[in-house]
């Protein structure tokens, strides 16, 4: 019966880890020993990172990162901004200068699987898109036949524009930059006949443009680009924090939580999955090694993701950006959060 006596001795250990704690891993212990969260953004574009008049950092990307140093510290101000390129987001991340990135970088295969890194969840659903200035009296990407086209270094776009143009046997000629308004700049010095990028940050620099209804965004789209924070691989405890920090903010909006009703829904919700997302009940902080009120807090901080989209993309703003894709499933969108329980 030996064999059997170890079989129950390795069950007993398995349920002993399975009911353990989770550690806090080695990422989360060095930002509670910093003090401070230290995220990656974009170098400038409306709706995602631009600073504003004061030189405040404004933007979805933006806000996402402080609402997470809100998780972790109950305190807004206790993140760190990186600004980085797209050709060099990735290794600065891999490197240790940023705990993670909030960067409009889509989530592919080979960034996930030879990078080094880890993606989390989809936060925005976007697609290539090229913009062109009125007067070329274009209306279609195909009769941009031999056109100059703006293209942003080590982005998904330069694959895209070269495939699309590649598969119907048109010529262009790229021009690449570094930076996004690099780009921008070209194409309105007349060096570029059109900028080819994510139809999202099209709508951000034509807002930013003096003169922005001078310039169109074609309306085809030419690829699938699903936004997700990036993280290194090898620290599965961080991973879950950003994971379901990303899926709470989402959440939040699909039960109704608001910054303005968060206090009356914690105190009165007879919601179970409410009072579990609000910390009336703890096990989802405690889960994640965290206070058990995080999610409350970021809602408090920076809202649900529908404010957070409606504050940076609304009809009020400059992008003015329709949600589209990023409505919530149950508005005929692609935004869902897994269940929180």
């Amino acid at each position: 019966m030996s064999w059997f006596r170890g079989l129950a001795a390795a069950a007993v250990a398995a349920c002993a880890a399975f009911a353990a704690p989770a550690q806090a891993g080695p990422t989360l212990d060095a930002v509670r020993a910093r003090g401070q969260l230290v995220c990656g953004i974009h170098n400038g574009v409306a709706g995602f990172a631009l600073p504003d008049s004061r030189g405040v950092w404004q933007g979805m990307d933006v806000d996402l990162c402080r609402g997470l140093a809100v998780a972790i510290f109950n305190d807004a101000s206790k993140v760190r901004f990186v600004t980085l390129s797209s050709s060099t987001r990735f290794t600065a991340l891999g490197s240790g200068e940023v705990d993670v990135l909030f960067r409009t970088s889509t989530q592919t295969m080979l960034r996930d699987t030879t990078l080094g890194l880890r993606h989390a969840v989809t936060y925005f659903y976007d697609g290539h898109g090229f913009m062109v200035r009125n007067t070329l009296g274009v209306s279609r990407v195909a009769e941009l036949n031999g056109a100059t086209i703006c293209l942003i270094q080590g982005t998904t776009n330069e694959q895209v524009t070269a495939d699309y143009f590649r598969s119907i046997n048109v010529p262009f000629r790229p021009v690449v930059f570094e930076r996004t308004d690099q780009a921008s700049e070209a194409l309105q010095a007349g060096r570029c006949d059109a900028f080819g990028t994510d139809a999202s940050q099209l709508a951000g620099v034509r807002s930013s443009m003096p003169r922005p209804a001078d310039w169109t965004i074609l309306p085809e789209r030419f690829s699938k680009e699903p936004y997700g924070a990036y993280l290194r691989r090898g620290d599965e405890e961080w991973f879950d924090l950003v994971r379901w920090y990303t899926y709470a903010v989402i959440e939040a909006e699909e039960q109704g939580v608001t910054r303005a009703n968060a206090e009356e829904q914690r105190r009165t919700s007879v919601n179970p999955n409410t009072r579990r997302l609000l910390g009336v009940t703890p096990e989802l902080g405690q889960s994640l090694k965290i206070d058990p009120a995080w999610a409350y807090n970021v809602v408090r901080a920076i809202g649900n993701y529908g404010e957070l989209y409606d504050r940076h993309f609304g009809p009020q703003t400059p992008v003015n950006l329709p949600r589209g894709p990023n409505n919530l499933w149950t508005n005929g969108g692609l935004v869902y959060a897994l269940p929180l329980r």
